[in-house]
């Protein structure tokens, strides 16, 4: 009787034993989505933990009338956005095409339009500063980021909600890569991405961290009083190695004219001061005729000046008076 006892004891404890256990195992079970929930994440870039580590690839819900998807069982900022994942944390934007990284940091002038645009009730973690915010509006980004953010981003709030691209299909694939089979190279990460994955981004602004090329921050605007500078400022003349050579410039028609008269007026002083002198000296004898070559009287013709007259030959009016009186008294 007490053998057979102990043997009945036993296997009431054994299977106590295997009920307990199959309720812990039931507990843990049901226990996941709780604890994928509560994990955070902390796979990076070498120096950087943006604090997200998921054992699997996490369920993804598409904003509706955006093309962004986010996580609701995660308490962790993350979204999926034209072929790449987004997470916010610590003030901070990280772009990855793998769930779980590595991460690149983002600057908020990089960041895209409809990342931004994502409603502030889509935070499943959002830092203290969203409250008192609409929740069906983005985070005031320009209140945030400041004034030199906003000149850099204006109009990004502006948009047609009719007109809102279709999202980038899920890179599925990566369900099969969790836990210990998640790829840690680059290398191995960009071979496997390249061969299952064939969407490429339509974003301007996601098109280089796609391709591993983060954007450099923007330099500031301009404010206007240094706008107005640089447009009143003429440009600068082009500098020449050789020597400079400088071209005449063409003469006015004014000046032409006045170079013209000057030899025509000095022309007509001296014939005024020769007729002078002969009225003076009536009874001398005319001047000896002053012959031209024929180069002169050729240039005088082209300039439109009438040739010189030739002096009379014989005796003046005065003289043939005198003639005609002795005459008549020798009559």
């Amino acid at each position: 009787m007490s053998l057979s006892a102990d043997r009945s004891m036993a296997l009431v404890i054994e299977s106590e034993d295997k009920m307990r256990y199959r309720i812990v195992l039931w507990m843990l079970f049901l226990a996941v989505p709780s604890a994928i929930a509560q994990l955070s994440i902390g796979i990076g870039l070498p120096g950087v933990n943006i604090g997200i580590n998921l054992p699997v690839f996490p369920n993804l819900v598409q904003v509706p009338g955006y093309p962004v998807y986010y996580a609701p069982q995660l308490r962790s900022n993350f979204f999926f956005y034209d072929g790449m994942y987004w997470v916010y944390q610590a003030d901070s934007w990280y772009a990855s095409t793998w769930y779980n990284g590595p991460w690149s940091l983002v600057t908020p002038e990089a960041v895209p339009l409809f990342v931004l645009r994502i409603p502030v009730r889509y935070y499943r973690n959002p830092p203290a500063y969203f409250r008192g915010w609409r929740p069906d509006m983005p985070p005031r980004w320009s209140e945030h980021w400041g004034n030199e953010w906003e000149q850099h981003r204006r109009g990004w709030d502006q948009w047609n909600h009719n007109s809102a691209p279709a999202p980038a299909p899920l890179p599925v694939y990566q369900r099969r890569y969790s836990g210990p089979q998640y790829p840690r190279a680059q290398q191995q990460q960009q071979s496997l991405h390249s061969q299952n994955y064939r969407y490429q981004p339509h974003d301007a602004l996601v098109r280089p961290y796609y391709q591993g090329q983060p954007v450099q921050r923007s330099p500031a605007p301009l404010q206007r009083g240094q706008q107005n500078t640089q447009r009143s400022k003429p440009p600068a003349p082009p500098r020449q190695d050789g020597p400079t050579t400088l071209h005449p410039q063409p003469q006015q028609r004014g000046s032409e004219d006045v170079q013209r008269s000057a030899p025509v007026q000095a022309h007509t002083r001296q014939k005024d001061a020769a007729e002078q002198d002969r009225r003076q000296q009536p009874h001398q004898g005319p001047a000896p005729h002053e012959q031209q070559s024929p180069r002169s009287i050729q240039k005088n013709t082209q300039d439109g000046r009438d040739a010189p007259r030739e002096p009379r030959h014989g005796p003046g009016p005065r003289q043939e008076k005198g003639d005609e009186r002795a005459q008549e008294r020798s009559k």
